[in-house]
């Protein structure tokens, strides 16, 4: 039978005092940061919880864990984020160094910034599971704008409009659209002016109810007059059957002397052709001395 010294050297023995020890030194991290009154555990706390992220951030990575097991590991790993939030906070006012400026951001396993570090954080596989993917999708990218030079190759002639009646299509429906305003404008004018003179709507400073003057009627008595002045007066081309009578201002040849002048020309012109120039000046004059 063993004695007692010699179970007390055994390796189980030896394994459970040490455990016993370590067991009896090693304190527990306070609920609360604002209980810790040293900067040195507090220090102590801070390094066993990023150690803590560090384990659960390379656990979240397998994606064979399952939803449900990743989305726990997420929300532990946010919680002890927040609780190293809350020990930089009290590190901070017990007079050690501003974590949250100097210290490092917080990245993925590819060495990425996690998105949303001011909020929620999705770590690893989480990023893929449904729900999650759709806010990490970044819309696209708006198309670049063209610089001037390159707006300026696409123009051309067609730009400026100074082709588009080469077609022959434009030119006709533009002439019958014009003739429909304008037939539409003068009735709409009638109307308006016919219904001023009738009273039915007001006076219109656009619209003139003076009746217009005939610049080209001729009364009875400057038909009288023009008799007595000479053959020009009497050119007048009037028609028994048109009330109003019209003068021409201008000498209106009759048929027989625009014929007699057809006559003459072509009568030089054949003289010209078949006649030297000697022989039409013995004709001259002979004309001269015949008194023709």
């Amino acid at each position: 039978m063993a004695r007692n010294s010699e179970k007390a050297m055994t390796t189980l023995a030896r394994w459970r005092a040490a455990h016993i020890e370590n067991t009896k030194d090693k304190e527990r991290r306070p609920y609360l940061a604002t209980e810790c009154k040293d900067l040195q555990k507090a220090e102590k706390w801070r390094r066993q919880i990023i150690g803590e992220i560090s384990r659960k951030v390379s656990q979240i990575q397998n994606a064979g864990l399952g939803e449900f097991k990743l989305r726990d590991l997420n929300d532990e790993i946010n919680k002890l984020i927040r609780e190293k939030n809350h020990w930089q906070d009290r590190i901070r006012e017990l007079g050690g160094p501003n974590y949250r400026k100097v210290g490092p951001r917080m990245l993925d396993h590819e060495g990425k910034e996690v998105p949303g570090n001011r909020g929620y954080k999705y770590f690893g596989a989480t990023r893929d599971l449904p729900g999650v993917r759709e806010l990490f999708e970044q819309p696209p990218p708006p198309p670049a704008r063209k610089t001037r030079a390159e707006l300026m190759k696409d123009i051309d002639a067609d730009y400026y409009g100074y082709r588009d009646e080469d077609d022959g299509i434009l030119v006709p429906l533009e002439v019958d659209a014009e003739k429909k305003a304008i037939e539409t404008k003068v009735e709409e004018w009638k109307a308006k002016k016919q219904a001023i003179l009738h009273g039915e709507a007001p006076p219109s400073v656009d619209i003139d109810t003076t009746p217009e003057e005939d610049i080209y009627a001729v009364s009875k008595t400057d038909n009288h007059s023009g008799d007595e002045e000479g053959p020009e007066s009497q050119k007048m081309e009037t028609d028994p059957s048109d009330p109003q009578h019209f003068i021409a201002h201008v000498p209106v040849p009759s048929q027989k002397e625009v014929e007699e002048a057809l006559i003459r020309r072509k009568k030089m012109e054949l003289l010209e052709t078949y006649a030297s120039e000697t022989l039409q000046a013995e004709a001259n004059e002979a004309k001269t001395l015949l008194g023709l």
